[in-house]
């Protein structure tokens, strides 16, 4: 029993951390058709800025 609980707090312990670190979360925009897009580096090691789209 002792075995399970520790593998079962083990395991949400896991999964919580790979959500907290995604880093993506999906919603629907407020406004459709005008979106946020966060800077990026583009090929050829340029920085794009984030921009309204």
């Amino acid at each position: 029993m002792r075995r399970l609980l520790s593998t079962l707090l083990f395991s949400v312990a896991l999964l919580g951390g790979t959500l907290a670190l995604s880093g993506c979360i999906v919603v629907a925009p407020a406004r459709p058709g005008h979106v946020w897009v966060p800077g990026y580096w583009a090929p050829g090691h340029v920085w794009v800025h984030g921009y309204w789209r």
